[in-house]
């Protein structure tokens, strides 16, 4: 009997090694326990992968949680999902689709009509390595959909954020931003040859670059902004890169993945924690990998290429400067 034991125990010391591996790399659970009973959420593309496990963990913490999608039937079963699961029965959906400028002008509207606060901003939705495919008003998809429409979203909720003071901003970038460029010249790729690629780290950085300049023009209103790469998950986003439909990838990368890739709950923790953690209250126009705060590329703090890029957002949306600090107006709707 004796002579099994030796073999278990090392079976059982590779698979726990493993296990904790997995974790390290994963990032690991939100430190944080606080609650936010009476607090406002709103998280887009909560329909599936990290957007909805935030929705979950945010609305286990007693959060009335608003899911943000295009596809409301998704939505509506996610929302009922979520309901199920944390007893909470103020989550609901509203349709948000982040293509459209109509569509976020009309969700912002609502929400500052109808709801008396938002004290956490998730801008979570995203595209990854899409087709050359555009907006309902001519944006690159991933740069209008990833950047730009969050861009408009955030600005006209700025004033219902300011009045639920102290309020949070979390933007999901990637880790991919150190591969991006904005080209000023050709922010929609209407001249170049497209590269899926380019424009998906393009979008990334350009979120970034967003918290930061946004930071600047919110000191003293009691809002944060951070920025976040969550990770590597195994979500739906990754459905444009035929990776997860490889028969090579499947068979011969599979238990790389599973140990690189987080799960959507893993991968939700860094977004719940910038939502929650009393620590990060005033912390604003940071980076985090994970549950880690990390300088971003050289190019994202480029604070010239912010305002620049703040500008040139604007006039592409439709907002308006309003007067204010020196090169940094609040931007409004007009």
């Amino acid at each position: 009997m004796s002579r099994f034991l030796l073999p278990v125990s090392v079976v059982g010391t590779v698979i726990g090694g493993t296990v904790l591996l997995k974790d390290y790399v994963a990032g690991g659970a939100c430190p944080s326990k606080a609650t936010i009973p009476g607090k406002t959420v709103i998280v887009t593309g909560a329909n599936t992968g990290i957007g909805k496990q935030t929705a979950l963990e945010l609305a286990k913490r007693g959060g009335n949680v608003i899911l943000a999608c295009r596809d409301m039937e998704k939505c509506e079963v996610a929302a009922k999902d979520i309901r199920g699961e944390t007893l909470n029965p103020r989550v609901r959906a509203e349709h948000l689709d982040l293509a459209s400028l109509k569509s976020i002008r009309e969700f912002a509207r609502k929400i500052i009509k109808e709801e008396e606060r938002v004290d956490i901003l998730v801008n979570n939705a995203a595209v990854m390595r899409c087709p050359h495919w555009t907006t309902e008003d001519g944006f690159e998809m991933q740069f209008g959909v990833n950047y730009l429409g969050h861009f408009l979203l955030t600005n006209l909720l700025l004033d219902k954020l300011k009045a639920s003071a102290p309020s949070r901003i979390i933007n999901l970038s990637s880790l991919a931003h150190v591969a991006g460029h904005i080209d000023f010249d050709d922010l929609n790729w209407q001249m170049k040859k497209y590269d899926t690629k380019a424009a998906y780290c393009q979008s990334k950085l350009a979120v970034v670059l967003f918290t930061k300049e946004l930071s600047h023009r919110l000191q003293g209103s009691g809002v944060t902004v951070n920025a976040l790469h969550p990770g590597v998950a195994r979500t739906e986003l990754g459905r444009h890169t035929g990776m997860h439909n490889s028969a090579f990838s499947g068979f011969m990368l599979g238990p790389f993945f599973w140990l690189l890739f987080k799960s959507p709950q893993l991968a939700a923790q860094p977004s719940t924690y910038l939502a929650v953690a009393e620590e990060l209250e005033n912390v604003s126009g940071k980076y985090f990998d994970g549950l880690r705060e990390k300088a971003p590329s050289p190019e994202a703090e480029d604070e010239e290429v912010a305002r620049r890029l703040w500008t040139e957002s604007a006039r592409l949306v439709g907002l308006a400067m309003a007067h204010g600090s020196p090169g940094r107006g609040y931007a409004i709707p007009r």
